[in-house]
């Protein structure tokens, strides 16, 4: 007969296995972040994208006036630092694995909206963390059936 510390244990460390198994999944292949960002006056805002080849991406700026510079991997699309008006919408593909940059500069007297859907390649620190998550039920499991072994002195 299990005690009901090894029972509670059990549940507990099944969940957090689940929960870092389901975590797991998530992480697995191509990530889509939908970007909904506002950059205040003056202000200046950077992105790194991460991304496999052949995957499509999408960012609209609105604003009164700021400078965009944008820079692809291999010989895909390359911005210098250029001044934009109003409103740009900018759609690329990542002709090569490899990262794209992006740095966006308020110049003008208002706040930027910044949208877009952008493909990115998961991070491989997530993969070791959902690891860690699921050897973290594992050891809690592992306790609570020491519990139905032996009874500790105080319990």
């Amino acid at each position: 007969m299990l005690s009901k510390r090894t029972i509670i244990g059990l549940v507990i460390g099944s969940a957090i296995i689940a929960i870092g198994g389901y975590s797991l999944l998530l992480h697995i292949g191509m990530i889509t972040i939908n970007e909904d960002y506002v950059v205040g006056v003056g202000d200046s805002m950077s992105y790194t994208i991460p991304a496999p080849a052949s995957t499509p991406q999408h960012m609209k700026i609105m604003g009164d006036a700021f400078d965009l510079k944008l820079q692809s991997p291999g010989e895909g699309l390359q911005i210098p630092i250029t001044a934009h008006k109003k409103e740009t919408t900018i759609d690329w593909v990542h002709l090569i694995d490899g990262e794209t940059r992006i740095q966006i500069q308020n110049t003008g007297e208002s706040e930027l909206e910044i949208t877009g859907i952008l493909i990115r390649s998961s991070d491989p620190v997530w993969f070791t963390f959902d690891l860690m998550v699921i050897t973290s039920g594992m050891v809690i499991i592992g306790f609570s059936m020491g519990f139905t072994l032996r009874k500790p002195k105080g319990f």
